[in-house]
């Protein structure tokens, strides 16, 4: 009996908090600084020889922020990022928690994330790819511009993700990580 009498009161605990949730959708041009150690094999991530590229891409997630405290807001982000670059392609679904920080001026919200995830990464000259496990963290600004409508003014991120070469394909060990500098900007769509 005191289980149902528990099971209820987390059931009304959530109703509330999603009563006062903060949900949005936003689609983010995506452009990042990928670099990692020369590979010379036919599996090299970046190219055969090179230690660094330019990857441009999307971003898609959501989030919600379910918790309210004094001067900030908490909650999730669910984002995916599709990039490419000289042929090479790294996909990565991210998940982790977000804070946001009340306006420092009307309309303006800075907001700080860490994530975790798996990274998925092909070479330009092979179809081979692999995944593993990515982590990172994030730190923007939206702009609220329309009720329902922000402008991710700015997000610099960096994440850590180890991308397909030739030596994991040779059986020479783990890849190596590729670190990424990651900068978009998009639109936000905002539910309450």
């Amino acid at each position: 009996m005191k289980l149902h009498l528990l099971a209820a009161v987390v059931g009304l605990a959530m109703a509330a908090g999603a009563a006062q949730a903060q949900v949005g959708v936003y689609v983010t041009p995506l452009v990042s600084r990928i670099s990692n150690k020369a590979d010379t094999g036919p599996f090299a991530f970046l190219g055969e020889g090179k230690t660094s590229g330019i990857f441009t891409g999307a971003g898609f997630g959501a989030y919600d922020d379910f918790h309210h405290a004094n001067g900030i807001d908490a909650g999730v982000d669910v984002r995916g990022d599709f990039l490419r670059g000289n042929g090479a392609h790294l996909n990565s679904f991210l998940v982790g928690p977000r804070v946001v920080f009340r306006p420092i001026k009307p309309g303006l919200r800075p907001y700080a994330e860490a994530f975790i995830g798996v990274g998925g990464s092909r070479a330009s000259t092979n179809p081979a790819s692999i995944k593993k496990f990515e982590f990172g963290v994030a730190g923007g600004l939206d702009y609220t511009f329309a009720k329902h409508v922000d402008w991710r003014v700015i997000e610099v991120g960096y994440s850590a993700v180890p991308t397909v070469n030739s030596g994991v394909f040779a059986g020479n060990g783990t890849p190596p990580n590729s670190n990424m500098i990651n900068l978009r900007t998009g639109i936000v769509f905002r539910f309450k």
